[in-house]
């Protein structure tokens, strides 16, 4: 669903704050979540930007991610890709946030997106996703909400250990959050 549930949106949040990056990319934002809580909280500076990757083209309007008539972008810059096919510059971000999408794909495609962002040059990602049973299909007319793969917590503890870097992790009653850092 485009939306999120609330379980560690705290935690990250504080990892933000200690991260304060100045460039994110929101892969598959939905709703915008990550942008509403994170926004307010980034670095007061000018030149903060944020870049969504969204795949469904109807989320883009209805949510606003990009709305220049009003001045009301949560996203600086929307592509409407899917993010398997996007260009790894996106990639290049001090934050990539993959906010309960990666269980929306296949698991190789998955490892491949994560794999793809740490070699364009993320500096830190942040992982949300369902570690419990949580099948999904379709979701008001978009193919994209089905859930593909369902996540073992100790398997992305794997997955991301294999990038190297430092990863700190929260598991919750039905999401697991990671906060994978280049730095180890």
């Amino acid at each position: 669903m485009p939306t999120s549930d609330a379980e560690g949106k705290d935690w990250s949040l504080e990892r933000f704050k200690r991260h304060l990056p100045k460039t994110v990319c929101d892969v598959g934002p939905g709703e915008g979540t990550y942008a509403k809580l994170f926004r307010p909280h980034g670095p007061d500076e000018p030149g903060v930007w944020w870049t969504a990757v969204e795949i469904h083209k109807p989320y883009i309007r209805r949510y606003g991610l990009k709305n220049t008539a009003k001045r009301t972008d949560m996203y600086d810059e929307v592509h409407n890709l899917d993010a398997r096919e996007a260009p790894d510059h996106l990639y290049y971000r001090d934050l990539v946030i993959f906010g309960d999408v990666l269980e929306h794909v296949e698991r190789d495609d998955a490892v491949t997106l994560l794999q793809r962002a740490e070699a364009a040059g993320a500096w830190n990602i942040l992982v949300s996703l369902p570690i419990v049973d949580s099948p999904q299909g379709e979701v008001d007319g978009n193919p994209h909400e089905a859930h593909l793969h369902q996540w073992d917590p100790d398997d992305m503890d794997q997955v991301l250990a294999q990038l190297g870097g430092k990863t700190e992790s929260m598991r919750g009653n039905t999401l697991g959050v990671w906060w994978w850092s280049r730095r180890a």
